[in-house]
């Protein structure tokens, strides 16, 4: 089956460049093809009549590597739950549909052309949060360390963000609070990451701040958009991390 839509996309020039919303008819588009390949479909045309084509971030296409970041109808990755843009596919929408794509919105994530955005502030956190100290060399046992199993099932679901941004963009106040307690959540919930667990924490809010992302108001948008459904039960931890570890920091 054959899909006709009508696209209306974000396009800037640069990141100083005024943006705008053009509109482009996406012809005969198979409902078996992703999100990403439908837009590919449209880029083929577009360049084989000499136009500029849609410029996006993309890399593995299989939900792994977050770079798929759009804003699908007002909804990041789309009202698809637990999916990646590059998962969608194009028999969720009906023949004749009008598709709204747009970047992520966030002052922390601007636009550098098009639907492609700068998120290099979530890797600046990332390195604030510094490393574990762990030794290197053979495998330990596996039973050498014990971990309780709602520990290590915690710092596993954490661990599954792969730093899309779509928590960022969904919130009314841009807040990362997702992503980064999910960053911390993943090292602090197991004992290799005890070692540094105040700096890590210490070091990631502060630098997410820095970077101008808003607080957060408990309203659960992160957690609705999340491709990988994880928890804001890991805001909470963090929030209690960095308490404790701003009160050690005022004693010493």
């Amino acid at each position: 089956m054959l899909l006709n839509l009508t696209l209306k996309v974000w396009r800037q020039d640069n990141a100083s460049a005024e943006g705008r919303i053009e509109e482009y008819e996406a012809k005969e588009i198979p409902t078996s093809a992703s999100f990403l390949e439908m837009i590919d479909i449209v880029n083929e045309r577009l360049i084989k009549d000499g136009n500029e084509p849609i410029h996006f971030d993309h890399d593995c296409r299989e939900g792994i590597c977050g770079m798929c970041s759009m804003t699908i109808n007002g909804i990041p990755h789309s009202k698809e739950r637990g999916i990646t843009t590059c998962q969608l596919h194009m028999r969720k929408f009906n023949d004749g549909d009008t598709i709204w794509i747009e970047p992520f919105r966030a002052e922390a994530f601007p636009v550098v052309k098009d639907l492609v955005t700068d998120r290099s502030a979530f890797d600046r956190i990332v390195a604030a949060g510094g490393y574990i100290g762990v030794r290197t060399g053979s495998a330990p046992d596996a039973h050498a360390i014990p971990i309780p199993k709602a520990d290590a099932d915690a710092a596993f679901d954490a661990a599954a963000c792969i730093g899309c941004g779509a928590c960022v963009a969904s919130c009314k106040n841009s807040s990362a609070m997702l992503f980064v307690s999910a960053k911390i959540s993943h090292l602090n919930h197991l004992p290799q990451g005890h070692a540094e667990k105040d700096k890590r924490t210490l070091g990631m809010v502060r630098q997410m701040d820095e970077e101008g992302f808003g607080n957060c108001t408990n309203q659960y948008e992160c957690e609705a958009v999340c491709p990988k459904e994880i928890s804001a039960d890991h805001i909470a931890k963090m929030n209690r991390d960095y308490l404790a570890a701003s009160a050690r920091e005022t004693v010493t």
